[in-house]
């Protein structure tokens, strides 16, 4: 029985990776097609019917290049940081809930948090391995702006959790079955928004890989295989973070095909935005982070807290 139970969950991660990449692919080609409608031309549209081939033909052309490598860099870090950071991208969808309970544990909202901050890490480490000035630099300003982000994200969280009273996703389907959370909380929805824009490096927050001086950041040096799998890492995390969005505030019907629908409406957000507003500047972004978003988390955790202190209070 064990055994089967085992079969059953390997069976369906690797479904849910094929599927999850399948869906990255199709998500590029959506962007591609709404920035060249947003500036007036079309997108992709020899390769195949509608350059619906486009994405697939795009990831051959990737990893079949011969794959490149400065000299003096540090090769096991430089080799293995787009792995990992993918490896994490994928890892952190084993706390979205399912519908057989496969992979759905009580402490999912932890590990979220266990897995964005260890992906920290991975673009501090391509940075310093490609031995690039411009690739240290580009990596310290995304650590910088990944964890001043993280804390707004992690209070937010936190308040959520003393509302929900758990750290297991599915509480937050049984706890908007009348109401949406974000009719609720409205500010805290639009910080958490902001914020993962931050989090996953997009417009307008993309300074980790648009700013002029730094050429492309910290991943200047990487062609090929390495480059494509920090791509993929950063489209399956704007993909998670806009389930998360609607899991937290949109009442998370995941059972429903309403759901999914929701997750397209966000995720085109977050291309829409990218296509609309300029870049920030970056001493904005850090003014934004600490003295906007951190007091508004904040006021709300302390306004949660004393919100179910005086509920258990009227209970008793």
């Amino acid at each position: 029985m064990f055994y089967k139970d085992f079969y059953m969950s390997m069976v369906g991660g690797l479904l849910l990776i094929i599927f999850l990449l399948v869906g990255v692919a199709f998500l590029t080609l959506l962007e591609r097609k709404v920035l060249g409608y947003i500036q007036l031309r079309k997108g992709p549209n020899k390769v195949g019917i509608m350059g619906i081939p486009q994405p697939f033909s795009d990831a051959i052309k990737l990893f079949t290049k011969e794959q490149t490598y400065p000299v003096m860099s540090n090769y096991l870090m430089y080799y293995f940081s787009p792995i990992i950071s993918l490896f994490l991208a994928l890892l952190i969808w084993m706390c979205m809930p399912y519908l057989i309970k496969m992979f759905c544990f009580n402490l999912g909202l932890l590990f979220f948090l266990c897995c964005t901050s260890l992906s920290v890490y991975t673009v501090m480490i391509a940075g310093w391995s490609s031995n690039s000035n411009y690739a240290l630099l580009g990596g310290l300003r995304a650590v910088a702006q990944t964890i001043s982000y993280e804390v707004s994200l992690s209070l937010i969280l936190i308040s959520f959790v003393f509302l929900i009273m758990g750290f297991n996703i599915l509480l937050f389907m049984y706890f908007q079955k009348y109401v949406w959370f974000l009719f609720i909380c409205l500010p805290l929805a639009l910080c958490w928004f902001a914020s993962s824009l931050a989090e996953t490096n997009r417009t307008p927050f993309d300074f980790a890989e648009g700013e002029s001086e730094l050429v492309s950041g910290f991943n200047i040096e990487y062609s090929s295989g390495g480059f494509a799998l920090i791509f993929l890492a950063e489209y399956t995390s704007i993909l998670f973070m806009s389930m998360l969005f609607v899991m937290m505030f949109l009442g998370g019907d995941i059972f429903f095909f309403f759901f999914f629908l929701k997750l397209s409406i966000i995720s085109f957000l977050f291309i829409w935005i990218r296509g609309v507003l300029p870049r920030f500047r970056y001493d904005k972004l850090m003014y934004l982070a600490w003295k906007s978003f951190l007091p508004i988390s904040l006021n709300y955790l302390m306004f949660f807290i004393c919100l179910k202190v005086f509920l258990f209070i009227l209970i008793i």
